[in-house]
């Protein structure tokens, strides 16, 4: 009886962890399906990143209303690798993200009032409804392409130039 009780407890034991990983494993779902019909386009804006001493050039959409920035990108099946959405904040405040009915994964930037890159998190998943973002106050937060950042060597210190940063080059 005391053999079959440990036995059984670690069984269950087992059970439990199993489950858990197999959990953890699963990719993250949708909170709703998706639906094309409820992704917004929103006019297009030129953006640069400076890196290394040189700009590398976008045409991002701008989520400026609370309305915009609470749909982002969510319903949309791609992005252009040189498309991406800004969402500018009128004053720096601790601001996270999270990828709910979103169904292409991103590469999101962090920056300061002044365009500097101070956060980076690369290649964030479909549907995951962690926040990401950084702990301390920024202005705008950019969302590429995954795999944009590995690709042309973006870091923090970088400069975004744009007309919400006042920095635009000519």
């Amino acid at each position: 009886m005391f053999m079959r009780r440990h036995v059984l407890k670690g069984l269950l034991c087992l059970a439990f962890i199993t489950a858990g990983f197999a959990v953890h494993a699963q990719p993250f779902r949708p909170h709703e399906p998706l639906d094309p019909s409820k992704a917004q386009s929103l006019p297009l804006t030129p953006l640069s990143i400076e890196v290394g001493g040189k700009a590398h050039h976008f045409k991002v959409e701008v989520a400026q209303t609370d309305e915009q920035q609470h749909i982002g990108l969510m319903h949309r099946t791609e992005l252009a690798p040189n498309r991406g959405m800004l969402f500018p904040y009128p004053e720096p405040q601790v601001i996270k993200f999270w990828m709910r009915n979103t169904f292409i994964p991103l590469d999101m930037l962090f920056m300061r009032k002044d365009g500097k890159i101070v956060f980076i998190a690369e290649n964030v998943q479909p549907h995951d409804e962690r926040p990401v973002g950084p702990e301390q106050p920024v202005s705008a937060e950019l969302e590429l392409p995954a795999g944009t950042v590995a690709h042309l060597g973006i870091k923090t210190g970088d400069l975004i130039h744009h007309a919400f940063f006042a920095n635009v080059k000519p």
